[in-house]
């Protein structure tokens, strides 16, 4: 019996990718995929499904970079609803707890900059990290009590954008590894109130911005007419920061 081979198109470059929040990191691979029928597609850091904007796009020989590149700093937009907790920390989840209680401007202004620089952060419970074998959401969905060990982050920037009728929105600049799930729980609590994460956009990733993304359909109308060439970029794109990984890409 001979070996299974992979099948496609032999592209080599990378595609920024904005995705829709209702669609899985995974998802948007396989429609990445269909639409190039590139041969190898992988991702530049995972977003939940409830998430959206910047998905980086991998193809071909790029992906063999996803290893030296994907611990870099990240953007986000959130918009923290304040007043109410969720079992998931994102409106996928329940409401598990409840408070009238929201912060005054000055308060939550005041509270951002406590969450400013390095510091320890309990990922929420459902998140992909492996307990004993396990994703961590798979334990918490099935009723189990998980309980994760905190991590270092930095957050290098907090800046409140708009505040109304108990929401906050909030520009991001962090770490990798920083959860914004656990940022709104924490910046709730840290304002004796509740809070979650309601919606989230990354805004910045691997050296790119939102500008430089591109939806799904404009990359099926390139696929089918402009051509590729028009919204591929080439491998090394993601290098300009780094410039001591350079002269290992061909």
């Amino acid at each position: 019996m001979s070996r299974g081979r992979r099948t496609g198109r032999n592209i080599d470059g990378w595609l920024v990718i904005l995705k829709p929040a209702g669609m899985s990191s995974a998802h948007a691979v396989a429609v990445v995929k269909r639409l190039t029928q590139a041969a190898k597609v992988g991702h530049g850091g995972t977003l939940d499904p409830f998430s959206e904007g910047l998905l980086p796009m991998a193809l071909g020989r790029a992906t063999k970079m996803l290893g030296q590149i994907l611990h870099g700093d990240k953007g986000y937009r959130c918009w923290i609803r304040f007043g109410a907790e969720t079992d998931s920390g994102d409106p996928t989840g329940v409401i598990t707890a409840e408070t009238g209680q929201i912060p005054d401007r000055a308060a939550l202004e005041a509270a951002l900059l406590h969450f400013l620089g390095s510091q320890e952060q309990v990922p929420p419970a459902h998140s992909a990290i492996h307990v004993d074998g396990v994703r961590a959401y798979e334990l918490a969905r099935r009723g189990e009590t998980v309980t994760l060990p905190p991590r270092q982050v930095v957050i290098h920037q907090l800046q409140l954008e708009s505040f109304a009728e108990g929401v906050a929105q909030v520009l991001v600049r962090c770490s990798k590894g920083t959860y914004m799930r656990s940022l709104a729980r924490d910046l709730g609590r840290h304002l004796g109130t509740l809070a979650y994460l309601q919606r989230l956009l990354r805004t910045e990733t691997l050296g790119f911005s939102l500008e430089q993304g591109i939806t799904l359909d404009q990359l099926a109308q390139a696929a089918s007419q402009e051509g590729l060439a028009t919204v591929l970029l080439p491998m090394d794109r993601v290098l300009d920061d780094i410039p001591a990984l350079r002269p290992q890409v061909a």
